[in-house]
Formats: C-alpha cells, sequence, structure tokens
C-alpha cells in the first residue's frame, strides 16, 4: 500500500496550494479517503474527508476556504487550499480508511507553511 502526497511548499498568507495524493495497492472504491495534518506541539487533526460517492465533511477550521475531491478512476484524492493562514501550516497527511474493515493506511506527509 502505498499513499503519496506531493503539493506542498511554502506560500504566503492569502495565497493557495493544491495537494494531491496517489494511492496505490487499495481497492479504491472502499476507501473513505481523508486529509489530516499535524503542526508541531499540536495533536494530529482531520481536515477533510470524501466517501466514494463524493459525500464530503470538513474541520470547521478550513470551510470555504479548502476542497477535497477524488478521481476514482486514477485512484487520486485532491485537497485545494484557499485563503491560506498562517495557522494551517502544518505536515499535511493522506490517509485512506476501508469502509468495511476500518483498516487505515497512512501517506508519508508534506510540509505546507504559510508565511505572514
Amino acid at each position: 500500500v502505498q499513499l503519496q502526497a506531493s503539493g506542498g511548499g511554502l506560500v504566503q498568507a492569502g495565497g493557495s496550494l493544491r495537494l494531491s495524493c496517489a494511492a496505490s495497492g487499495i481497492i479504491f472504491d472502499l476507501n473513505t479517503m481523508n486529509w489530516y495534518r499535524q503542526a508541531p506541539g499540536n495533536q494530529r487533526e482531520l481536515v477533510a474527508g470524501i466517501t466514494r460517492g463524493g459525500i464530503t465533511t470538513y474541520a470547521d477550521s478550513v470551510k470555504g476556504r479548502f476542497t477535497i475531491s477524488r478521481d476514482n478512476a486514477k485512484t487520486m484524492v485532491y485537497l485545494q487550499m484557499n485563503s491560506l493562514k498562517p495557522e494551517d501550516t502544518a505536515v499535511y497527511y493522506c490517509n485512506a480508511r476501508n469502509r468495511v474493515t476500518a483498516i487505515e493506511y497512512w501517506g508519508e506527509g508534506t510540509q505546507v507553511t504559510v508565511s505572514s
């Protein structure tokens, strides 16, 4: 199983980034795909999730600014992040959770840094 996240970087406040996650080794259709993040000294938190059918959920702190999407044919999941704030600075992780077995897989993470 591999979840390869990419697209992180350094951006000024108000800017945008698009994270991508390429999934392999899983039955993509059986998995809810999620983005988590972890800032230094903080617990890892759920940022956004999307089911196979496209039902989405977002943390209150990112609603209206972030959009999660998935391409089931390409086994990809994306996180479009707009109006970025310094408090969005964190390592962002791609997560897959099997809706039948509840087994989870994690990617290695990609760093997002938002400067003020």
